[in-house]
This record gives C-alpha cells, sequence and structure tokens, in this order.
C-alpha cells in the first residue's frame, strides 16, 4: 500500500470516528473512540514524518505543553559575536624570515641602499600546513669487520612489519589510521597517493593493513581479556556489511567497553552463542538494550546479571510526546534521574579511598533520591490509558517490561544509568562502513574488527593513533610483547 493510500484510508476513519463521537458524547463510549482517534492521528504523524522528516531525539517541549500538533521550528540560536585565535601549544614552531629582495632594497626618498636593522622585525603568527610527501629511503646498513678476520657484522634495519617488503612499517600505520579513524577507503586514499606521485595498488595496501593487524592479535586478545575482567560492561551491536562476489550478506558487530576501552568483534550471526563467545567467561553485569539474546544469556549464567538503558527508554518517551503530552511527567523525572546522578563522578574515574567515598554517597543519593522518584515514575506509568499499538502504550510496555533490569543500578553503585558510551563507540564503525561499506572479505572483517579496537581505544584514551599503533607493532614484532592503549 502506497504512503497516498493509506493516508487516505486513515483521513476516512478519523472523519467516520469524529461523527460517532459527536453521536455518542456523554453515553461512555465516547472516551474509546478518542483514544483510537488519538491513535489514527499518531499514525497519520508517523507517515509524515517517514516522508519528510529526520529522526531526533530532541523534545519538542512548545507543541507538547500546548498538546497540539504544530510544525517543528528551528530553536532560536544566540548571534554569533565572532571567535579569537586559539591557542595551539601542542604545535611546532618554524620561523620564517621575510626579506625584501635586491631591486627593493632602495629608500624611496633618496633612493639610497637599504641596510636590515639587527634584531628588529615585525612579528605575526600563521598557521600553514607541510603537504605529505612520500620518498624512497635508501637504507644502507653499515658493514663491520674485525681484526681477527672471523665473519663480518651487520647494523640492524629497521623494524618491519613484512619481511621483505618495499614499504616501512610507518606507510602501513598512516593507511591503518586513514582508514579506521579518518574512514578513507583504500581506493580514495589510492587517489590522493597518485596526486602525490606516488603509483601504488589497493591490494598493495590491503596487504600492509592485513601484514599489520597479524602482528597486533596478541593485543587484540589482551584488550579483550581486559574487558571482560571488569564488573560491568557495556554490549551493543550493529550491522556490517561481508561483500562478497555472488552476493552481500549481513554481518554484525559486537562492541564491549568500560570507560577507557571499547573491543570490536565481527561475526555472521547476532544469536547468543556469538555473544557468547564474545564475552567467554564474564561474571558480572552487562549493560544492554532490550535485545532478547542478552535475556537468554542471563538465564543460561546465573552469575550474569542485566541492566538495562534509560536513555533507551527516554527515545520512546520521547517520540509518543508528539501526541501524547502526559510524557512529560515521566520525561521529566526520567531527566531528574540523570540529574541525581551527576551529582557524584563516575566511579571509574576515582581510585583507593576516593572511589570508596564516592561509592558510598552515590549509593546514598540513589537511596534517598533516585529510589522514590523511580518508584513515582512505575506509580504514573501503571495510571496511563491508550491503546495497544499507540506510542505511549509501546513506551510504558517497554518501560515496565524491562523493570528489573532497569531498577538495578539502585542496588550496585557501579551500575551506570544508559548505555550511551557504547553506542558512542560505535560511532567510528557505523561512519566507516557508510564511507567503505564493509569488507570484501572474511579476513577483511577480522582486520577491520582489530584495528578498530586499538585505535578507537587509543583516541578515547587522549593518545596519538599513529604513535601507539607504532609503538605497539614494534613491542609486538621485536619484543614479543603487548602495549595496550589504556592509561595513556
Amino acid at each position: 500500500m502506497t504512503y497516498a493510500a493509506e493516508n487516505a484510508r486513515l483521513h476516512r476513519r478519523m472523519q467516520e470516528l469524529v461523527k460517532e463521537i459527536a453521536e455518542l458524547r456523554g453515553r461512555g463510549t465516547g472516551e474509546q473512540l478518542e483514544l483510537e482517534l488519538s491513535h489514527l492521528q499518531e499514525q497519520m504523524h508517523a507517515l509524515k514524518r517517514r516522508l519528510f522528516a529526520s529522526s531526533s531525539e530532541r523534545r519538542d517541549t512548545a507543541s507538547a505543553e500546548a498538546g497540539e500538533q504544530t510544525q517543528e521550528q528551528p530553536a532560536p540560536t544566540k548571534p554569533r559575536r565572532g571567535h579569537g585565535p586559539r591557542a595551539q601549544p601542542a604545535l611546532r614552531r618554524v620561523e620564517v624570515l621575510e626579506e625584501l629582495d635586491e631591486g627593493s632594497r632602495r629608500c624611496g626618498a633618496c633612493q639610497g641602499q637599504l641596510e636590515a636593522i639587527a634584531g628588529m622585525t615585525e612579528d605575526s603568527e600563521q598557521i600553514t600546513v607541510i603537504r605529505r610527501e612520500f620518498v624512497i629511503q635508501e637504507v644502507k646498513r653499515q658493514k663491520y669487520r674485525c681484526r681477527c678476520g672471523i665473519g663480518l657484522h651487520t647494523a640492524p634495519g629497521p623494524v618491519t612489519h613484512l619481511c621483505g617488503g618495499r614499504y616501512s612499517l610507518d606507510f602501513a600505520v598512516e593507511v591503518a589510521v586513514d582508514k579506521y579513524v579518518n574512514h578513507l577507503p583504500l581506493a580514495r586514499q589510492r587517489r590522493d597517493m597518485a596526486r602525490r606521485q606516488l603509483d601504488v595498488g589497493t591490494q598493495t595496501l590491503w596487504d600492509q593493513l592485513e601484514a599489520l593487524a597479524t602482528h597486533l592479535q596478541p593485543v587484540y586478545e589482551a584488550l579483550r581479556q581486559y574487558i571482560v575482567g571488569a564488573d560491568v560492561i557495556g554490549v551493543d551491536e550493529t550491522r556490517w556489511q561481508l561483500m562478497l562476489k555472488k552476493a552481500s550478506k549481513k554481518w554484525w558487530v559486537w562492541a564491549l567497553s568500560v570507560h577507557d576501552a571499547v573491543w570490536f568483534g565481527i561475526d555472521p550471526s547476532r544469536s547468543a552463542q556469538a555473544a557468547t563467545s564474545f564475552l567467554g567467561d564474564f561474571h558480572g553485569t552487562i549493560m544492554c538494550d532490550a535485545y532478547q539474546v542478552y535475556d537468554s544469556l542471563a538465564r543460561q549464567n546465573p552469575e550474569l546479571s542485566l541492566a538495562h538503558c534509560w536513555s533507551h527508554v527516554r527515545r520512546k518517551f520521547v517520540t509518543a510526546q508528539a501526541h501524547y503530552p502526559q510524557c512529560k511527567e515521566a520525561l521529566d523525572m526520567i531527566g531528574d534521574l540523570f540529574a541525581i546522578e551527576r551529582k557524584t563522578l563516575p566511579p571509574e574515574l576515582l581510585s583507593g579511598d576516593a572511589k570508596v567515598q564516592n561509592l558510598e554517597e552515590r549509593r546514598r543519593l540513589r537511596d534517598s533520591e533516585s529510589r522514590p522518584l523511580v518508584a513515582k515514575l512505575k506509580a504514573w506509568a501503571l495510571a496511563q490509558h491508550g491503546l495497544p499499538k499507540s506510542s505511549l502504550r509501546k513506551a510504558i510496555d517497554y518501560m515496565l517490561g524491562h523493570w528489573p533490569g532497569l531498577v538495578r543500578f539502585l542496588d550496585d553503585p557501579c551500575v551506570p544509568l544508559d548505555n550511551n558510551r557504547t553506542e558512542r563507540a560505535l560511532r567510528a564503525v557505523v561512519l566507516g562502513r557508510k564511507n567503505h561499506y564493509g569488507s570484501r572479505s572474511q579476513r577483511g572483517t577480522e582486520v577491520a574488527a582489530l584495528l578498530y579496537s586499538l585505535l578507537d581505544t587509543a583516541v578515547h584514551n587522549g593518545l596519538d593513533p599513529s604513535d601507539y599503533l607504532k609503538r605497539a607493532a614494534i613491542a609486538a614484532i621485536e619484543e614479543k610483547r603487548v602495549i595496550l592503549p589504556i592509561a595513556a
């Protein structure tokens, strides 16, 4: 059925209901008809949004408070007053002296020779760029001999990720960072390199990534072990495309996160078996959404508990608020929950006695302020009426259906209110997916998961991704040890 036909059907049904309400006003059935009319108006609005509007979690408070449908107006913005120069303490400074050429060193009044005044210049600053350049580095390894005449000694060459390869480790690292941090597909990198006089194919670029990932595999595994060793972790998943020759297949990226690290695994399945393979022997609390696989994991493993995300609940009430103004009460109460959380620092940012005191303060605030507020929100939800398929009913059913996981934070001060940290971590994967669509082979999915994990964690911890990846690769190749991108 087309949108136009569905729209026409809804209009006809609305006219019939309005007529029936007018006839039955005061006979007891009008309230039910009004609910159905509200639901039909909601369906029409949803059709219009699918055609013309973009999704958003922002609350349209003006129209919700007025109880009427209004065209969304952009929020008024303050007049821009310009901006001043930003301090750049990290940039290297290069001094450039601008001088007059010989023909211009004449006085305009007497035509005498101009002489430079030592130490006097007119100074200013400019931020400029030194263009990237590809060069052939001729490596000469010095040979040594001893007067005893027994054997020759040769200076070691630079550490390389590809034995006998022509491209340096620095080159491989830059290709990895450009693809998995800057989201540049290999074909686009190849064209940029061609403009800089380097003739290279995408297969050669892929060979650099594959060899680099092979050396970094132990680091990738150690990162997963670090995350599953925590008491509370966030878990989420999103789709990934495996572009085979015959057909494209939908795979899934699983994300595991703690406050200072994220780990990605890519699998063809979104099943409980796939989640189990990534979580391993994890025992603790999983912060997740309402995907049924997590319920299955909790049933199979009694030492695993689930905490559900209040941001997901909030989004559903934001959607319903346009047609059910009473949702403002729920949204205000959820906002108050987050405001209470902001009264204390996240415990993972502290250590020692400060962390213990922080956890005790958080537990006290949740018992004295959050617990009564949650009880009030539940009572409000039970008092509401709405048709089964309406957005109000869906929001309430979602919240009440996952109530045990939503109130888990009341008993454990280490459990956060939301899973936003994990969802933000998935942004890098989603941006990459939009730019290079996915992977062309199963090995490509493994390399993507590994490099996204290491580079995203490095960026999150304030490390330079190129510098970290090079140091980690050298340690893995030369010293056979692991350097995690945790706590610079």
